[in-house]
């Protein structure tokens, strides 16, 4: 038979209120009571009955978590899952659980979120792979309800979020490849409807310019986030009647599928054509050349988006509201000196 919290008053000589506002850690009950009631009730095993407390609270101790899936293999990228790990550790110290649900569309999405809210599923949500116009954040500003964002959105801030200086990044990526000689300098970039995308576009356009280096039409491909799509919006680079020294990739995962077309193509990464990537996800480092990439600290994002979230959920104080993480440049084998005389071959025969 399970212990009741009229088990324990019984066993104190307290009130039923007085044991559940010491088990539940409130300021009305001394130290000394409160430090009594907790051994006792840990003495006779007693276990609280989760569901009628957060019926009671009127909360669910839930965060949701909406994963867009722009590609088949979205879902599977190693930024997410460390991002998700970093959540759900800091979520378990609050004594918080996590709802996920992967939608491949922005009205699917909606859906999602409108089903989690109007059903009370959740507490507040942790937004991911903001948009420049953001349907999800316009929706949950209007319903008032507590969330938190990784990233941005265009010509709107009155929310909390936590984002990465994706343009200062691709400025130190492009000043060390116009350091090692560069001016062929093309990007292979995510979907400009993602908010990131545009401030790394932008990063690499902008920096070039101050640079005084052009770069043509033809040396910005848009991609999905994936290891295929890098490898096909490569090889049409490569086969551009006058192709990059250097490619910049909009995510590793790009990178890594860059590195393929180019090695197909008879090249040396690193020495024939320099390879940059977005991330720092664990294999950067074991990709065979190691990958020359930006560091984003993935356990610290998701860690303090999802601390944010629970503190306003909970009505404490935030010391930030809104904060801009650096990325750092790792520099690795995959970028290199230009090489401007580099021979591609087509069909066996050197261009």
């Amino acid at each position: 038979m399970s212990v009741t919290l009229k088990d324990i008053a019984r066993r104190v000589g307290k009130s039923v209120t007085t044991v559940s506002r010491a088990l539940n850690d409130y300021d009305d009950v001394g130290p000394a009571t409160k430090a009594e009631i907790i051994q006792i009730a840990q003495e006779m095993g007693y276990s609280p009955n989760t569901l009628a407390q957060r019926l009671q609270k009127r909360r669910t101790d839930t965060i949701g978590l909406i994963i867009p899936t722009t590609s088949n293999t979205s879902v599977l990228d190693p930024f997410f899952t460390k991002f998700l790990a970093a959540i759900g550790n800091t979520a378990r110290e609050y004594g918080y659980d996590i709802l996920v649900s992967t939608q491949p569309s922005v009205e699917d999405e909606l859906k999602a979120y409108r089903k989690m809210l109007e059903g009370r599923q959740v507490d507040g949500f942790i937004v991911a792979r903001t948009r420049r116009m953001d349907q999800r954040i316009d929706y949950l500003i209007q319903r008032d309800f507590p969330f938190v964002s990784f990233g941005r959105v265009e010509n709107q801030d009155n929310f909390l979020f936590i984002d990465v200086d994706g343009e200062y990044g691709m400025e130190l990526v492009v000043k060390h490849l116009i350091t090692l000689g560069h001016r062929r300098i093309a990007m292979i970039a995510p979907d400009p409807d993602f908010m990131f995308a545009i401030t790394r576009i932008n990063g690499v356009r902008n920096t070039l310019l101050r640079n005084n280096i052009e770069m043509p039409d033809e040396y910005l491909r848009i991609g999905e986030l994936d290891q295929e799509s890098g490898y096909w919006q490569a090889r049409s680079l490569l086969d551009l009647p006058k192709p990059p020294t250097a490619i910049v990739a909009g995510n590793d995962l790009m990178a890594f599928g860059a590195f393929r077309a180019v090695q197909e193509m008879g090249l040396i990464v690193g020495h024939d054509l320099s390879i940059t990537g977005f991330d720092d996800i664990p294999m950067a480092e074991h990709s065979n050349p190691p990958l020359t990439t930006l560091h984003q600290p993935f356990e610290k994002i998701g860690g303090l988006v999802c601390d944010m979230l629970i503190k306003l959920i909970q009505g404490r104080a935030l010391e930030q509201k809104k904060l801009v993480l650096k990325p750092g440049l790792v520099i690795r084998q995959s970028s290199g000196k230009s090489n401007e005389d580099i021979e591609i071959m087509k069909g066996g025969v050197a261009i």
